[in-house]
Parts: C-alpha cells; structure tokens; sequence
C-alpha cells in the first residue's frame, strides 16, 4: 500500500493526514494557522507534518509525495501560492520550501476547493463523460468544476461562486457576503438588532422554532438558490455534492435549498434536484483529495 501526504491550508487551521492510495485516511493531525507572517505560517505547516509522520510511526521516507491545498491562486507548475485573501503568502514558493525542508521531489499543489472536489469526485463515482460540480458553503463560498475528468479552470480563477451578484432586499449582493458563514451572522445580527450572535445560534434557534431565526435562514437559502442556479443554466451539471462547515453542519439546509432551486428550475433542469448531496467525507475532503492527487496527477 502506497502512502502520501494530504495537506489543507487554512486561514484558521491547518489539517495533514497520510492517505492510501486507495483514498483510505490512515492518520490526521491538526494545527491553528499563524497568519500574522509567511514565516511563522510555513513552521505551522512544517509543524503539522511533524505531527502527522510522528503519530502515524512513519518517515518521509515511507511517503510517496505531498499534495497540498492553498486557498486562492496558485501556479501548479511554478509550485506557488499566488494570492490568498486569509494568508500572507502572496507569492510564496511553497513547493520549493516543502522539498527543501522534507526532501520530497513529489509534490503537488493545487486550490484547496480543487482539491476537496477531486476526493468529492472520486467518492461520488462520478461516469468518466459526466460534468460534477463541488460547493462549498463555510466562511466563504466556492465551486469546483470537473467536466470529462477534468477540472474546467478557465484562465485560472474559475468556480468563485461566491463573487456571482444576487438579488437581495432589492439590491444586488455577492453570494459570499450575505449567504456564508460570516454574511449569514451579520444578517442575523442587523435583523435581530443585536452586537453579536453566532452562525451557530443562528441554526439553533431554526431548529428550536424560535420564529425570528425563520426569515433569517429562509433568505440565506433564497440566496444559495439563485447563485446555485447560476451553475444550472451555464453547465446543467449531472452531479453536484456540497461540503463546507456550513451545510455539513446544517444538513437540513440541503432540502430548503432544492425547494428555492427548483422554483426557479424549467422541468428540463430539475434532473439535478435528485442528484444534489451534502459530502459524506466531511471536513477531511481537502486532504484525502490533496494526497489522492499525488497518485493521479489529474491536470
């Protein structure tokens, strides 16, 4: 059995694990991110990996390759992370870094939704002719795209779901400031007329039927539906499967959503409503899918 290393970056937490080359998640480890240098954040990754070979009794040696999950832009061939919104790597070398601190020739870097979205894709059993789309809902919002066993990347920026304007209280909005994890809290807080309260109050207080939680949750989804419609008018996808905190935590959300979609939705659409899931690998997709790449070297 063939080994390697999965790692997701994070603005908050850093997650390593050892993967088979089957998709099996032998061993996990966990740190907070250092965001405040691109130094001390590097030693957060570094320290991670430690962590990960040391309970799992293994050396790098043992390890197949890296892979390795950046949000933002990366340059795959470069092995660079390019631009992050959460991280002060603009411009870092990570692959260069990770060779020269492991001794690793094998690594691969992609987008850290890239690469939840390839173990997505792998799980789901998607049909090699099939178009799958991965969304995820947590501080942020964002789609990945594979089309043919392919990832469709555009010219490099593709699957930002969460930049896509919505209707919202007669105003166009981005999806991402009003329907993740941060925008659902400020609406929440600007509806209640209150300083402070948390996206998970928020779900607790749908779930116990507290009437003013209602409209709240009704026009996150609201907003969800006509981004996700975006996606089925452009790639009328055979697949979609949704990760992130947000929804994985909240699965309830899955159901409102399809009833939102499907208004929108002509009957020739609706074929996605029955093939719309919430994932079932949870918050360790990003590096099953980041060590899996070292094995398939999808493009």
């Amino acid at each position: 059995m063939k080994k390697a290393i999965g790692i997701d970056i994070g603005g908050t937490k850093i997650a390593v694990g050892i993967i088979s080359d089957s998709g099996e998640l032998l061993e996990r480890a966990e740190v907070k991110s250092d965001s405040s240098d691109r130094e001390k954040m590097f030693d957060r990754v570094v320290e991670a990996v430690d962590q990960v070979l040391e309970k799992s009794s293994l050396s790098i040696v043992d390890i197949e390759g890296i892979g390795v999950g950046v949000p933002g832009k990366v340059d795959r061939e470069k092995g660079i992370a390019v631009f992050q919104s959460n991280l002060p790597w603009q411009q870092f070398p990570i692959t260069a870094r990770l060779q020269e601190r492991f001794g690793t020739e094998r690594i691969t870097i992609d987008n850290d939704v890239y690469m939840a979205a390839y173990a997505e894709w792998i799980a789901a059993q998607v049909k090699r002719a099939e178009t799958f789309v991965y969304v995820t809902i947590s501080t942020g919002i964002s789609c990945s795209i594979i089309h043919k066993s392919l990832f469709f990347r555009g010219a490099g920026f593709a699957g930002e779901l969460g930049l896509i304007p919505v209707l919202s209280e007669g105003v166009n909005e981005r999806l991402e400031k009003i329907a993740a994890g941060p925008g659902i809290q400020k609406l929440a807080e600007k509806g209640l007329k209150v300083d402070t309260l948390s996206t998970k109050d928020v779900f607790t207080g749908y779930l116990n039927g507290v009437r003013e939680y209602q409209p709240i949750i009704e026009k996150m989804t609201e907003h969800l539906a006509q981004g996700l419609y975006t996606i089925s008018c452009l790639l009328d996808p055979h697949r979609m499967v949704f990760g992130g905190s947000v929804i994985v935590n909240n699965p309830f959300l899955l159901a409102l959503i399809k009833e939102k979609l499907k208004i929108y939705q002509i009957p020739e659409q609706q074929h996605l409503l029955a093939q719309m899931s919430i994932s079932t690998l949870a918050q360790n997709n990003g590096i099953i899918g980041a060590g899996l790449r070292v094995f398939e070297g999808m493009e």
